[in-house]
């Protein structure tokens, strides 16, 4: 109850108190200026409380970014110590989500702890680790959970029954800018689940490999806790940045892109890295750091 009374405070004056930053408003909107597609992006600086947002109430699709909700839901299952982190785990071949997942390369009956599944469901973004704990957890006790503690869209729609129809437009998870921020903020400030259960999670998601985007227009020495999400036809990531200045968190979502190359040079991934970019430096104007010359080359996850 006290969380969830915590997380009621949190999004009641995040919305009565918070400032719109209007040069950095007038930044992003030129940013974004010419985009083939819709784009939705909502920041927060959790020092002064400023924001800025852009559609950031608007649906869009999660992508992979739902994945954060179910590691949200697995550790609530954890904290009223109904699973543990540490359990084993038996793989059958009937869970494999078509694709190169890794734990999609493991035999039938290989056995493996929660933890790591856990951590290849955020770290790498398997698929077949995220289905295989979004079945244990439960769909409608991941919606349950988010519904509780005030996430008035944020919701898994994939293999959860009476979704169907959202799910036909949104995939396997909807969102909005802004809820994708609020739930790092719970995270962060250790209000999601349990302290304990923030501070786990907040470990996870700062161990991400998808790093070619948002991230790598952060210098590596800033510790961040982040999620990518990736269709044909939408982008995403949602990252918080622990700058040296005030922490602040950011989400960018882009939907019905024109342009679906799954190159780095396609739209959405370059804009993403541009908002990236003009963030660091709003909130870090005496930073100097730039990515290094020749880093392409090592960005080529795939």
């Amino acid at each position: 109850m006290k969380y969830k009374l915590s997380a009621l405070f949190l999004f009641i004056t995040s919305c009565c108190f918070a400032q719109t930053d209007k040069k950095l408003t007038e930044k992003l909107q030129d940013a974004i200026k010419g985009f083939n597609g819709q784009a939705g992006i909502y920041v927060q600086n959790l020092k002064t409380g400023k924001t800025a947002a852009i559609n950031a109430d608007t649906l869009f699709p999660t992508a992979s970014m739902i994945k954060v909700s179910i590691q949200c839901g697995l550790m609530d299952k954890i904290e009223k110590g109904e699973m543990q982190y540490n359990q084993k785990l038996v793989y059958r071949d009937s869970l494999l989500y078509k694709g190169e997942d890794i734990l999609g390369s493991f035999k039938d009956k290989d056995t493996i702890e929660v933890s790591k599944v856990a951590l290849l469901m955020i770290t790498m973004s398997d698929n077949t680790a995220s289905v295989w704990l979004q079945k244990l957890v439960g769909g409608a006790y991941i919606n349950n959970w988010l519904e509780q503690n005030g996430f008035k869209v944020m919701r898994v729609n994939s293999r959860v029954p009476g979704r169907e129809a959202i799910r036909a437009k949104y995939g396997w998870g909807v969102t909005t800018p802004y809820e994708m921020c609020r739930l790092f903020t719970l995270i962060r400030n250790g209000k999601a689940v349990s302290p304990a259960a923030s501070e786990r999670m907040t470990r996870n998601m700062g161990r991400i490999f998808w790093d070619d985007k948002a991230l790598s227009q952060i210098p590596p020495y800033v510790q961040t806790a982040s999620k990518q999400g990736a269709l044909d036809e939408s982008k995403s990531e949602t990252v918080l940045v622990n700058a040296p200045h005030g922490v602040y968190v950011f989400s960018i979502i882009t939907n019905h892109n024109k342009d679906q190359r799954w190159t780095p040079d396609n739209e959405a991934d370059v804009l993403i890295r541009k908002v990236s970019a003009l963030l660091w430096h709003y909130y870090e104007p005496k930073s100097d750091w730039k990515p290094a010359e020749g880093i392409d080359k090592y960005m080529l996850d795939e």
